[in-house]
This record gives C-alpha cells, sequence and structure tokens, in this order.
C-alpha cells in the first residue's frame, strides 16, 4: 500500500449559513486502501463527501486529490483527475437498458472504449444486458452504478452509502466488489449505516460526530471504543 494519500481532507470546515455543519474534518485514503466514515444521521458524512467531490466548496480547509489541491475544482474535474463517486441518491438511468447506461456513460468520459460487455462482467450484470435499468434489484442498481464509476478509471472512490435499500445478497455482492477492486489498488472511501458490514469491509476507519472527526483506527479499535459503542454503534444495534 502506497504512503502517500490518494485523496484527503485536510481541516475541513462546512457552514450552512452561521451554522457548522463540519468542524476541521480530516481523513486520508491511501491507493488499495478502504477507509469506512462511521456515524450517526446528521453527524455532516454527506457534507464531508460532497466536499471531497467537488459538490460543496468548503469554509475552510482544503481538499486533495492525488497531491494537487482540488479544493474549489468542480465534480467534473476531479473526475477527469481520478475521482469516482456514487452518491446516495440512485442515478442510473431507469429508461435506459444496463447496456444504454454503460455505453452513455463511455461516450461521456470519452478515451479508449472497453464495451459495455466487459463492464457489465466486471461487476456481474452479463446476464442483464438488455433489461431497463427499472427491472434491476437495489442491489444491481448499485453495482450497475459501480461499473458506470469505474469507467471512468479513477484512482479513488467515494461511496455514500452503497448498501442503503438493498437486500442482504445484493449488499454482499457490492462488498465484494468494492474489496476486490480495492485489491487491485483502487482507493474507496464510504460511508454506510450497516455498521458491521462497513467495518468487516475496511482496512481503517474514523468516527464523525457532530461535524467533527472523533476517532479514527483499525475496525477491531473502534468496534472496542467506548465513545464508538456509546455514540453509534448502540444507536445501529438497537
Amino acid at each position: 500500500m502506497s504512503s502517500a494519500p490518494v485523496l484527503e481532507a485536510i481541516s475541513v470546515d462546512v457552514c450552512y449559513g452561521r451554522a457548522a455543519v463540519l468542524r476541521a474534518a480530516s481523513l486520508s485514503v491511501r491507493a488499495g486502501e478502504v477507509l469506512a466514515v462511521l456515524g450517526p444521521t446528521g453527524a455532516g458524512k454527506t457534507t464531508l463527501f460532497r466536499a471531497m467531490v467537488g459538490e460543496r466548496v468548503p469554509s475552510r480547509g482544503q481538499v486533495r486529490l492525488q497531491g494537487r489541491d482540488v479544493t474549489r475544482e468542480p465534480l467534473w474535474k476531479r473526475a477527469r483527475a481520478g475521482l469516482g463517486y456514487v452518491p446516495q441518491t440512485p442515478s442510473v438511468l431507469v429508461d435506459l437498458t444496463v447496456r444504454g447506461n454503460l455505453e452513455t456513460f463511455e461516450r461521456v468520459v470519452g478515451g479508449p472504449s472497453k464495451g459495455a460487455e466487459h463492464w457489465a462482467g466486471l461487476v456481474g450484470l452479463s446476464h442483464r444486458m438488455g433489461l431497463a435499468a427499472r427491472e434491476l434489484s437495489g442491489g444491481e442498481r448499485r453495482l450497475l452504478e459501480l461499473a458506470r464509476a469505474l469507467i471512468g478509471r479513477p484512482k479513488v472512490i467515494v461511496c455514500d452509502e452503497p448498501f442503503s435499500g438493498i437486500d442482504p445478497l445484493g449488499a454482499r455482492q457490492v462488498a465484494g466488489l468494492l474489496k476486490r477492486e480495492a485489491g487491485r489498488g483502487l482507493a474507496i472511501v464510504l460511508a454506510d449505516h450497516h455498521a458491521t458490514l462497513a467495518l468487516d469491509l475496511c482496512d481503517r476507519a474514523v468516527l464523525l460526530l457532530d461535524g467533527e472527526v472523533r476517532r479514527q483506527g483499525t475496525p477491531h479499535e473502534l468496534a472496542e471504543d467506548s465513545v464508538v459503542r456509546e455514540r453509534y454503534l448502540g444507536h445501529t444495534a438497537g
């Protein structure tokens, strides 16, 4: 695993009006690493991700992608520089088939084409090529979104709630794909309320509470931490 971060947030503040949603939030992820961002609803996870991918400009602090300051660059520029994004809200083109979704995104990305069959095969959707995206299961839609993100040949992917709204089998398929791609050198940052699955998948985790990074460490360290158990895992378990 490379020692240089692929993506990092450095003391990021985000304010909505006078309300501070993030306060000096810092994290980093390296090639081949899965980083889980844990925290209850309202902790600031999605806001942090939006700042990292270019949908929100921080009030203070810096975002760096492969060592370069991209704090004020829009999402599309970061995408061209190697950042992939799977947002929390569904983003498949429901009127198009699986093939149509993949071919459309290949045209948008440009460059050498590997073909829709390659990307569908990569995520296990070869048997769904002619099916409209609206007919896919929740897990299959997530796999399609991940395939589209991979078309851009990213160095890092930010995934907001990748297991949300899908059944346990679909969640395991998505987790397996993420783990495999990390094994190939892709850096992955994810947030999800499925704490057990996120901790099983990640190499490191951070706990975000009230807009601040309160804890970070290995999955075991966070699972045994009293603050994590009291302020987060206790709620997710109950």
